[in-house]
C-alpha cells in the first residue's frame, strides 16, 4: 500500500543552480552512510544526498546491497543533515518501502530501464504521488527506450521527472566505462526540453580520475547537474569502488567547476550550431576510439603473421577489403574516392603497425 510523502516534494529546478546529487555507490554501513552525509552537508547544505540499497548486479555472488535496513539509515540521514535523499528502485516493493520511510527521490536504474514491463510496474506503483523520479539512460545506446520510460511516468501522472546520462555500454570504448554519447542525451533534450538533465560522470567514466573532466563537459554542453559517487574510503568500497571521489576531491570539483549561463548553453533552446558542433565533437571521439581498436588488431594480426612466417601485405585481402567498403559506401550514400583515400591511409598505418618490432 503506497504511503504519500507529507512534506512538499523536491523540485528539480531548471535554470538554477546547478543540482547535486551525490553519494557512495552503496550503504554500506549506518557510520559509513551518515558521515558521508555529514561532509557533504558541509559542501553543499542543498544537495540530494544519494545510496544504493539494492544492487541488481549480473552474476550472483556479489554485494547486492544492503537491504531494507538501509532505508533507516537514509532516514537518519535526513533527520541529522537536512539533506533530501535518494535511492534506486526496481521492484514495485522498492517503491512501497521507499514511500513508508519518507525517501525524497528515487531513480530507475539502466538495467530497469531497458525493460518497459519493469517500469509499467514501478509507474504504477508511483500513480497518485508526487514524489521525483529520475530515469536513468538505458544501458545500450537505445534512446527510444529512454524516450517510452518518461512516457509512461508521464502517463501515469508523475509530473516531477528528471534524466540521468551515465553513459553507454560499448564493447569498443577503449577510455571510459561507458561512452558518454552525448548526441543523445542533447537529442532527448531537445525532446524534452523541460526535463531537468543530470550528468552522472561516475558511471560514464568508471575512473574517479576522469570524473572531474566529463563533470565539466556536461555543465559546458547546459546539463542541469551532476551525480557524483562519494565515498569515504573508495579504495574499500563494496561496489564499484575505483569511480568514487572522497568528501574531498567532491568539495575540489564542485570549487573548480565551471557553469554556463542558461541563455547561452540551452540546450533546447539555445545556439544550436552548438548543438551540432557538440555532436561533431562526441562523434570524432567515438572515431578515433574505433581507429585506435581497429590498429590495435593490426597490430595483433601482424603478431601472428610473424609467428606463422606469413607475408604483412596481402593484395587479395586488401582488393577484397576495398570492394566491400564501396558497396557498404553507396549505400551509406559516402562518396567512393574519399572511402577510398581514407582507408588507403588507414592501410598504410595498418601496415607500419603489423612491421613493428
Amino acid at each position: 500500500m503506497k504511503t504519500e510523502i507529507k512534506e512538499k516534494a523536491v523540485l528539480l529546478e531548471k535554470g538554477k543552480k546547478t543540482i547535486l546529487i551525490a553519494g557512495p555507490c552503496s550503504a554500506e554501513t549506518e557510520e559509513q552512510v551518515v558521515s558521508t552525509a555529514k561532509a557533504i552537508a558541509k559542501i553543499e547544505p542543498n544537495a540530494i544526498y544519494r545510496a544504493g540499497i539494492w544492487k541488481p548486479r549480473t552474476r550472483p555472488g556479489s554485494f547486492e546491497g544492503i537491504g531494507l535496513i538501509g532505508l533507516s539509515w537514509l532516514k537518519k540521514v535526513k533527520e541529522e543533515t537536512g539533506l533530501k535523499v535518494a535511492t534506486e528502485v526496481a521492484t514495485p516493493k522498492h517503491v512501497d518501502y521507499c514511500m513508508l520511510q519518507g525517501i525524497d527521490v528515487l531513480w530507475l536504474g539502466a538495467r530497469t530501464t531497458v525493460n518497459p514491463f519493469s517500469v509499467q510496474e514501478i509507474c504504477e506503483a508511483l500513480r497518485g504521488t508526487s514524489i521525483p523520479v529520475l530515469i536513468k539512460n538505458p544501458v545500450h545506446a537505445d534512446l527510444q527506450l529512454w524516450i517510452g520510460a518518461i512516457e509512461r511516468l508521464k502517463k501515469s501522472n508523475i509530473k516531477n521527472i528528471g534524466v540521468i546520462h551515465r553513459g553507454f555500454h560499448n564493447h569498443q570504448e577503449l577510455v571510459y566505462r561507458n561512452s558518454p554519447r552525448w548526441e543523445l542525451a542533447i537529442e532527448l533534450k531537445t525532446l524534452f526540453p523541460d526535463i531537468p538533465i543530470i550528468c552522472d560522470p561516475s558511471h560514464i567514466t568508471g575512473k574517479k580520475q576522469l570524473v572531474s573532466g566529463i563533470a565539466q563537459q556536461a555543465m559546458d554542453i547546459g546539463f542541469d547537474g551532476l551525480m557524483i559517487e562519494t565515498h569515504p574510503d573508495p579504495i574499500n568500497a563494496l561496489s564499484d569502488a575505483a569511480q568514487q571521489l572522497t568528501p574531498a576531491e567532491l568539495e575540489k570539483l564542485m570549487i573548480a567547476l565551471v557553469t554556463r549561463e542558461t541563455s547561452q548553453y540551452n540546450m533546447a533552446n539555445g545556439n544550436q550550431l552548438e548543438i551540432l558542433r557538440e555532436r561533431i565533437n562526441q562523434t570524432d571521439e567515438h572515431l578515433l576510439q574505433v581507429l585506435s581498436s581497429r590498429m590495435n588488431i593490426a597490430k595483433s594480426i601482424g603478431d601472428y603473421k610473424k609467428e606463422n612466417s606469413i607475408s604483412i601485405l596481402q593484395t587479395a585481402r586488401w582488393e577484397e577489403i576495398i570492394g566491400s567498403l564501396h558497396q557498404r559506401a553507396e549505400h551509406l550514400n559516402l562518396n567512393k574516392d574519399f572511402v577510398t583515400k581514407l582507408y588507403n591511409c588507414i592501410h598504410d598505418e595498418s601496415i607500419k603497425k603489423q612491421t613493428q618490432h
